[in-house]
């Protein structure tokens, strides 16, 4: 159920304490926190469940900005897909804004810190673009796609966070032409956020995976990790990973949908390479 009352007073500061109860939640501890907001591991008392509790600053919480969240929560919450992070709850709780998630296990970026196998990697990048698809095709951009908000769940599963409210705190904190610097397309640091934006975003992602560095601008290719990417892939997911990292937009895939298919159809080659070369190390 989403609350929203017509007024409310905020507090300067949005901090909580370990163990302190906020409504049905207990507070157990920080998880992260950025420009916008404020995460908490939480345990939801009603339901018994461990959940990541979002709290955005109240400095950011203007009149204005109060009527896009009603918009965005209610959009965001209307997302029903495996691979995109479901919205628990968004309620006013002693004059502070929270919004409840399930509680994964860490994030992609957390998990990058450490070697990826090269089929653990296509399961990732699948269910990535999968999300992504699925946003597109409901008419979402979400402007914010990095290692970060993406949360990983038992049995190698992971799930897209942010959306609609990244582009909420994009505009509030750092203006119309911002995303997460080193994670955005060149076009949409000038303000011009599209489709093919977030393509480009899934790409750096898909070559960090795969190619063990991350591209940096003003990304010319072939970037750092090229002869790795060589060894591990077939030449058409390498193919499919450039094409998402064209400087100009509309040399990319128009949206997740169409690279996804894409994706698919060189998974299949990709996979057929894996399974030889384990044949070959093995003899």
């Amino acid at each position: 159920m989403l609350y929203f009352p017509k007024q409310s007073i905020y507090a300067e500061r949005t901090m909580f304490k370990t163990r302190q109860k906020v409504g049905k939640y207990i507070i157990q501890g920080k998880l992260g926190s950025g420009g916008f907001s404020i995460v908490y591991r939480a345990m939801d008392t009603v339901e018994g469940i461990r959940v990541a509790l979002k709290v955005p600053f109240a400095r950011h919480l203007s009149s204005d900005v109060l009527a896009d969240f009603r918009k965005e929560v209610r959009l965001v919450a209307q997302l029903k897909h495996p691979n995109i992070l479901a919205l628990k709850n968004a309620d006013f709780v002693d004059e502070h804004f929270l919004v409840a998630f399930p509680l994964g296990e860490g994030s992609l970026a957390d998990r990058l810190r450490y070697r990826i196998s090269t089929s653990l990697a296509l399961s990732y990048a699948e269910q990535i673009l999968r999300a992504v698809a699925y946003a597109h095709e409901n008419h979402i951009i979400h402007c914010d796609i990095k290692p970060e908000n993406i949360i990983l769940f038992p049995e190698k599963q992971l799930a897209l966070t942010d959306f609609g409210i990244a582009k909420i705190s994009l505009r509030t904190v750092h203006g119309s032409g911002s995303g997460t610097l080193g994670h955005m397309a060149p076009e949409q640091a000038m303000g011009k956020p599209s489709y093919r934006s977030d393509v480009f975003s899934i790409g750096l992602i898909l070559y960090r995976m795969f190619g063990g560095h991350w591209p940096e601008y003003p990304f010319a290719w072939p970037f750092p990790g090229h002869r790795r990417l060589k060894s591990n892939l077939h030449s058409d997911l390498i193919e499919m990973i450039q094409k998402s990292l064209s400087v100009n937009p509309r040399a990319r895939f128009a949206d997740a949908s169409v690279m996804l298919k894409a994706f698919l159809k060189a998974k299949a080659r990709a996979v057929r390479l894996i399974e030889a070369n384990a044949t070959k190390s093995r003899t």
